[in-house]
């Protein structure tokens, strides 16, 4: 168990509260067992009965055509891994980053369920200037950081019961990267920005001209 996947689930209990799914009451005695479990199957147990939330890799909800069946079956006895292999990344209740010279292809497919996923492409190897990037996430919280150069459209992204942030250009591709972001995220977040400093750094720099 890490803190990370303790963190998450912690903020899905507060999500619970604030959809008036748990009261304040409720809330308190499932994070004091979220924080003292020692596996993954005693951390999604305080989960089980909130509405909506599935467990990763089924699409039953828990309660519909058949019982549910123990957490820890679902996500393995072992920590779930992730794959850097092709295009595809994937996490289950995991952390997830990518960043340094990491390789990145012209299709991506990021898998996610219940984790946190960072994508740093500052310093990435790009193959071509334009990526695609197909998403399919539930109750993840998912970041690209992009140069400042980049631009990003995530237009296509289908929301359910989340939310989708652009704080960098949408396009037309003027840089040397541009991603188009598809797919479905529900009950998560999906952020583009760029690397803290930026702003300030172009302000800075605005500054520095108009005073020469």
């Amino acid at each position: 168990m890490s803190d990370a996947e303790r963190e998450h689930v912690g903020q899905l209990l507060q999500r619970a509260v604030g959809q008036g799914m748990l009261s304040l009451g409720e809330f308190t005695e499932r994070m004091d067992t979220a924080l003292a479990a020692k596996t993954r199957g005693e951390l999604n147990a305080v989960l089980l009965d909130l509405p909506g939330l599935r467990y990763a890799g089924d699409e039953r909800r828990v309660g519909e055509d058949a019982p549910a069946e123990p957490a820890q079956a679902r996500y393995g006895s072992q920590p779930p891994q992730t794959t850097n292999s092709g295009d595809l990344i994937r996490g289950r209740m995991s952390t997830v980053t990518r960043k340094g010279p990491w390789h990145v292809a012209p299709r991506l497919h990021l898998s996610s369920r219940l984790s946190s996923v960072t994508l740093d492409f500052t310093e990435a190897v790009m193959r071509t200037q334009v990526v695609e990037m197909v998403v399919d996430d539930f109750c993840s919280s998912v970041t690209l950081i992009v140069p400042s150069e980049a631009t990003v459209d995530v237009n296509g992204l289908d929301l359910v019961g989340a939310s989708a942030t652009n704080k960098v250009r949408t396009g037309p591709p003027i840089g040397p990267l541009h991603i188009i972001v598809r797919g479905r995220v529900r009950f998560g977040s999906l952020t583009a920005k760029h690397p803290f400093g930026t702003a300030l750094r172009g302000m800075m720099g605005g500054w520095g001209r108009a005073m020469h």
